[in-house]
């Protein structure tokens, strides 16, 4: 009988979830409630990177909002993401860190959430980072090289998300 090396264990880091409006006033402040009613979190504001003379955006001004989700809260909102999308997610949403992009495009098909008539109905990106144990060292004011056999793969990832119940097309 083999033993399972700890180090290697795959684990959900974070969800972080997104919706990108555009611009900023009262349809960000619709967006802001429909993430707080879906997390139950208050999420941030994102500002604009950049001036977009075309669309009257300037660099700075609040154009999104996100929210971050660790632990057994990002691991239940991950499986109704799934869940959303009929147990069905596309190898090409995987990139080659292990991370998959989720994008939803009506928040009321995830499982739990409600039509809110003063909300309305938003899209939103959902970003899933999964990491293994050791992981902080990259992160760290003086970062180290993490070992190429310690990254997670795309097939490692994929793997770990067919164990949640997801089937990979």
């Amino acid at each position: 009988m083999s033993k399972v090396n700890d180090m290697k264990l795959i684990s959900l880091e974070k969800v972080v979830i997104n919706i990108g409006v555009g611009k900023s006033g009262e349809p960000l402040e619709r967006a802001k409630n429909a993430l707080e009613e879906l997390t139950s979190r208050k999420p941030t504001q994102c500002g604009a990177k950049d001036n977009v003379r075309d669309f009257g955006i300037h660099k700075g001004e609040p154009i999104g909002a996100k929210v971050t989700l660790r632990n057994t809260e990002a691991m239940e909102f991950a499986k109704r993401i799934i869940q959303a999308k009929n147990n069905q997610l596309k190898k090409s949403s995987f990139d080659t860190y292990g991370n998959i992009s989720i994008g939803i495009s009506e928040h009321i098909d995830i499982p739990g959430a409600k039509y809110n008539p003063d909300i309305g109905i938003f899209g939103m990106n959902v970003c899933i980072s999964l990491s293994r144990p050791g992981y902080r060292i990259i992160k760290k004011s003086n970062p180290k090289k993490l070992g190429r056999n310690h990254r997670i793969s795309k097939d490692e990832a994929i793997e770990y998300f067919k164990n949640l119940g997801a089937e990979i097309i």
